[in-house]
């Protein structure tokens, strides 16, 4: 059906009896409202020899004038239909430099375009997002994907890639409770006497070094040599490593040193995650930041001060809260972190053998 299309028009337009009823418009010649039953409204271009047809985006996202100005550059060859795909590749071109900018990027292209990655930009609906997050069983995965997918969609509305926020008001993913799990002393000495299986070596020595150290898997697998000071026991980790961005040193025991001295070649982070999913030696379900928060709470069984544990954590809200510790106070507890790391040390020897 041929009409004069106007905003008004546009608004009001059904499909009363078909399932769907394109009207066309007389100004620009093969641009369509496509209205189906359910009131759904996208601009479609029909062009070119053979006859093709593609979709602009979708009403009122795209408004007629807009829809206009698309059909007439869709069909003159000067502008391509922007998908998620696109979008994502000038959105991680945005965020290279930024430390977590290998994280995002494995979230978006891993989680969001296997999925999504196709869709034309302007019709990116809502239920295209509950896709993406429905596929992910765990509910922080799917939390995480729903906070990176909005996060890009609001950068597009910001530049102006998008007239409006599709997903605004949504209501992502509930965020799961944090988790508690810290290995037992028996699960402990299991996990230790187990860790042989493993078909890597890199990836014992990362778990055992994670245990002993109680850092993070990220900073454990991202070692480099020249971190070390093995002179002073010493390993010192950059802040542009860090989760926080502040330099964080961390005092080696001989067991870290024995570690260490066993060989450290690189190995990366998901492969020892997966490695951790896949081995779980018969114990409860454990992760490797169960190993971090393992090592914390022995130490804290043992005696070791709150703000000694925020000091080894590297946590700037323990070790920079307030205006005294965060202003008056700079002493870095480095004697007292030695002593809990090689206390814990200790401790673990005694529990693994």
């Amino acid at each position: 059906m041929r009409v004069q299309l106007t905003d008004r028009f546009c608004a009001h337009a059904k499909s009363p009896k078909a399932p769907q009823t394109d009207y066309f418009d007389e100004t620009v010649t093969g641009l369509a409202l496509r209205v189906t039953s359910r009131a759904t409204k996208a601009w479609t271009l029909v062009y070119g020899t053979p006859r093709r047809r593609i979709t602009l985006g979708r009403y009122p996202s795209m408004s007629l004038a807009s829809a206009r100005t698309a059909a007439i550059e869709a069909r003159e060859g000067r502008t391509q239909v922007m998908t998620v795909a696109t979008l994502t590749d000038r959105y991680l071109q945005s965020l290279k430099g930024k430390r977590s900018f290998r994280q995002i990027e494995r979230l978006l292209r891993r989680d969001v375009l296997a999925i999504i990655g196709s869709i034309p930009l302007a019709e990116l609906h809502r239920r295209d997002v509950t896709r993406v997050v429905d596929v992910k069983t765990a509910p922080i995965a799917a939390r995480r994907a729903f906070d990176q997918l909005r996060a890009m969609i609001r950068w597009a509305v910001a530049r102006g890639d998008l007239d409006h926020n599709p997903i605004d008001g949504m209501k992502g993913p509930a965020a799961s409770k944090p988790r508690e799990r810290a290995l037992t002393d028996d699960e402990i000495r299991t996990l230790w006497r187990n860790l042989p299986q493993l078909r890597s070596p890199a990836c014992q020595r990362v778990i055992k070094f994670c245990l002993v150290t109680g850092q993070r898997i990220g900073e454990v697998t991202g070692l480099q040599r020249s971190e070390l000071d093995l002179d002073r026991s010493l390993w010192n980790i950059p802040g542009s490593r860090t989760k926080n961005g502040h330099p964080h040193s961390v005092p080696l025991s001989p067991l870290a040193l024995e570690i260490i001295g066993e060989g450290f070649d690189v190995v990366r982070r998901m492969y020892v995650s997966d490695t951790i999913r896949e081995n779980q030696f018969g114990l409860p379900r454990w992760t490797a930041h169960d190993l971090r928060r393992t090592a914390l709470t022995k130490m804290a069984e043992l005696g070791v001060a709150p703000i000694v544990l925020g000091h080894i954590a590297n946590h700037r809200t323990t070790t920079k809260a307030g205006i005294t510790l965060g202003v008056y106070i700079q002493h870095q507890y480095e004697r007292e972190k030695r002593e809990a790391l090689e206390l814990w040390a200790n401790r673990l020897q005694h529990i693994t053998t």
